[in-house]
């Protein structure tokens, strides 16, 4: 069965039940896993382990509308501000459709979360919450902590998964 949405317009196929499906566990993982470990996930000091799912993009389409969907529900569900819940999501949506477009680059693939991240939220993160810290900071600081989730941690789960049977990814 298919339905009718396409956002894997690179590959000019409709999106099966079980991509929908795959897509929904995303969110919710993305979601789950910021919720869980909240104290790490917000804040001008952080590390969202749940970003290093941006990565997904570079294995399975599905994932790029799937993260933008669980980061908006893990920035409405965290208590964030109205700009960190659309700038924030859109962010990470800006990265994983560049994620995406990238796949073939896993590197420069996961730098682009650490770019997007870096730069808007980090805004966010200085303009919202620590106006009293330096923007440029601010920007680091996000940056930092993105690249331990993007550079580090979403390589091996990027690894991990192409190790799956290819039934399982299809």
């Amino acid at each position: 069965m298919n339905t009718t949405m396409n956002p894997a317009a690179d590959s000019g196929k409709k999106m099966t039940t079980r991509a929908l499906a795959r897509g929904a566990v995303i969110a919710a993982l993305y979601a789950a896993l910021t919720l869980l470990l909240a104290p790490l996930s917000y804040g001008e000091v952080q590390i969202r382990f749940s970003e290093a799912f941006t990565l997904l993009p570079v294995l399975l389409p599905e994932a790029v509308p799937a993260l933008a969907v669980g980061c908006l529900l893990s920035n409405i569900l965290g208590g964030c501000t109205i700009f960190d819940i659309v700038f924030g999501t859109l962010a990470t949506l800006l990265a994983a459709l560049c994620t995406r477009r990238l796949r073939d680059h896993l590197y420069l693939a996961a730098v682009m979360p650490v770019l997007f991240n870096g730069v808007i939220v980090g805004a966010v993160v200085h303009f919202c919450y620590a106006p009293v810290i330096p923007l440029a900071l601010c920007m680091l600081s996000v940056a930092a902590g993105e690249a331990v989730a993007c550079l580090i941690v979403g390589p091996l789960v990027v690894r991990l998964l192409r190790r799956l049977p290819k039934g399982l990814l299809e």
